[in-house]
């Protein structure tokens, strides 16, 4: 157990889990890093008009890089806690946006886009975690979901900074334009980084990792912080720490190690579960639209392709808003479930008009903002609305659907033992697509055009049948409860109906039917000294008294 941090520390939820959330805001720094730049003579000029294959490699060295760093996170957030390990993703960043910044060709480029990209991985993975195990279970949708709002608001951010880094020189058309055009957005992107790591200093470790590590003083205060407003003989602290405490007792009393509990039938169910769910928020072609926006925009041929791309910037961010309010309302099955088909509907309508409306960009129709792309609508002004309308309706769907729930379901469902390593895996599966992607897209977008929407229609549809047929709703259940829900056997589409153990045992202590004395005591003389669970006293109102963790 180590030494009680008495130092300024923050208390409020929503605060603690906003402020991680820049973590998110990182990962949208990633995703719009590439969008702004494509479409600027700076770019192009500087590393040899990237395109096809040489411009999904330059874009996926990122994901690629993610994908390790969400391998790598479960080691980092066990061994040395949720909250240094963020900050070790942010020194990552830091480095690779250096590199970034003063890359001389495509390697170097690639390079600090992977060093990013472990601390995108380590950043998406943990996050979410660190707010789920921070908050109680009746927000805990709402405060997780404010990764996704980051993550748009720096997708936002860094596109106009982006835009109007290409206005220097002469603008995204002029030949000459300076590379300060994409050096300037990319040295900013490190001030998000730089905050967070130095904030972190100030925020608590999570209580449940806490607890894992056996130090039982410091969780217990963490909870009355959180909780009881700094009460720790609050009912609600109390309870909570019991739920802690005996979930632990019991994980800890099972003999498979917790890469192993993965691979049991009981929980590969979940892991899968998880894993697909990130997997279907990539081939939904969410990203797709982020990372090559101004290629679909130019398509459509309507007003300037980085503007008609801002808008949609700024649907996204609006648009999670209502899902960060109403989640733990409405739920997550109806949201992925119904998410995945108005995205499917929107891509096949979009799909159709460009290939009923469209035609091939010959030399004698190529323009300056369309030379990259194989496929256009020409002088028809209707259709070509409508394209970008479907474009913002999907993003608009999935801001307030897939964007705040993949992202929420898989970092709830987990029991403690193996949460770390299960959601780095479930983000190791969005890193993973996400790469495969950001490579094929570029070629497929040149190769076969409008057929690429018919394909991402096809993903969405069979997301629609698998959450229909498999993902239960977890809103209103403690993280101690979800064995609970997946174990019930239940089908998906019913929900678990029972009482909570842990506002039961609260109850109990606000009517004085269990009286809970916490033992206080010193800290032991060496922080890495061994110690065991503080058992709380329990006193029932009757002859017979009993000693021990208050149980149900």
């Amino acid at each position: 157990m180590g030494v009680i941090n008495t130092g300024p520390r923050a208390t409020n939820v929503y605060f603690i889990c906003a402020f991680a959330a820049i973590g998110g805001a990182l990962f949208g720094f990633d995703i719009s890093s590439m969008s702004g730049v494509l479409g600027t003579m700076a770019y192009k000029e500087y590393f040899g008009y990237p395109v096809s294959y040489r411009q999904g490699a330059i874009t996926a060295s990122m994901p690629a890089g993610s994908l390790v760093g969400s391998l790598f996170s479960s080691f980092l957030a066990d061994r040395y806690s949720r909250k240094v390990a963020l900050q070790i993703a942010c020194v990552l960043w830091i480095l690779g946006s250096i590199l970034m910044t003063a890359a001389q060709n495509v390697p170097m480029l690639c390079i600090g886009r992977v060093i990013c990209g472990l601390c995108v991985g380590i950043a998406s993975s943990v996050v979410p975690i660190y707010q789920s195990e921070i908050a109680p279970k009746e927000i805990r949708g709402r405060v997780v979901s404010l990764q996704q709002w980051a993550i748009t608001w720096g997708i936002l951010i860094q596109f106009f900074i982006q835009f109007g880094a290409a206005q220097v020189g002469g603008g995204p058309n002029d030949p000459n334009q300076p590379t300060s055009a994409f050096r300037i957005p990319w040295g900013v992107q490190m001030v998000p980084a730089f905050i967070l790591l130095v904030g972190l200093f100030f925020f608590p470790y999570s209580p449940r990792w806490l607890a894992s590590k056996d130090r039982w003083d410091e969780a217990l205060h963490v909870l009355a912080d959180l909780h009881g407003k700094g009460d720790c003989n609050h009912p609600k602290v109390l309870a909570q720490y019991q739920e802690i405490e005996q979930a632990l007792r019991v994980e800890r009393e099972q003999t498979t190690t917790s890469w192993g509990a993965l691979v049991q039938p009981r929980m590969l169910k979940r892991v899968a579960l998880g894993m697909s769910i990130q997997m279907w928020s990539q081939l939904c072609g969410m990203n797709i639209m982020m990372y090559y926006i101004v290629y679909i925009m130019a398509t459509a041929k309507i007003a300037s392709p980085l503007a008609t791309a801002s808008i949609q910037y700024v649907i996204n961010v609006v648009m999670t808003l209502p899902a960060i309010i109403f989640i733990d309302k409405w739920g997550r099955r109806y949201s992925l479930i119904l998410g995945s088909f108005g995205m499917m509907t929107w891509l096949f309508i979009s799909g159709a008009l460009q290939q009923y409306y469209g035609q091939p960009n010959t030399d004698d129709v190529k323009t300056p903002d369309t030379s990259d792309i194989t496929w256009v609508v020409l002088n028809n002004k209707p259709v070509s609305s409508a394209i970008v309308a479907c474009s913002y309706l999907f993003v608009a769907t999935f801001a307030t659907t897939w964007g705040p729930v993949s992202w929420t379901y898989p970092s709830e469902i987990f029991p403690s033992k193996v949460r770390a390593k299960a959601v780095a895996l479930s983000t190791a599966s969005n890193w993973f697509w996400n790469m495969v992607l950001a490579f094929a897209v570029p070629p497929l977008l040149w190769n076969i055009s409008y057929k690429m929407y018919y394909i991402f229609a096809a993903f969405n549809a069979a997301a629609f049948v698998h959450m229909t047929l498999m993902a239960p709703e977890t809103k209103g259940y403690t993280l101690e409860e979800m064995d609970e829900v997946f174990d019930s056997g239940l089908p998906a589409w019913k929900r678990l109906k029972k009482t909570s153990r842990l506002e039961e045992l609260e109850r109990a202590i606000e009517a004085g039917q269990v009286k809970v004395a916490v033992p206080t005591r010193e800290p032991p003389p060496h922080p890495a000294a061994p110690t065991s669970a503080p058992r709380l006293t329990v006193e029932h109102p009757t002859p017979e008294r009993t000693t021990g963790a208050p149980t149900l």
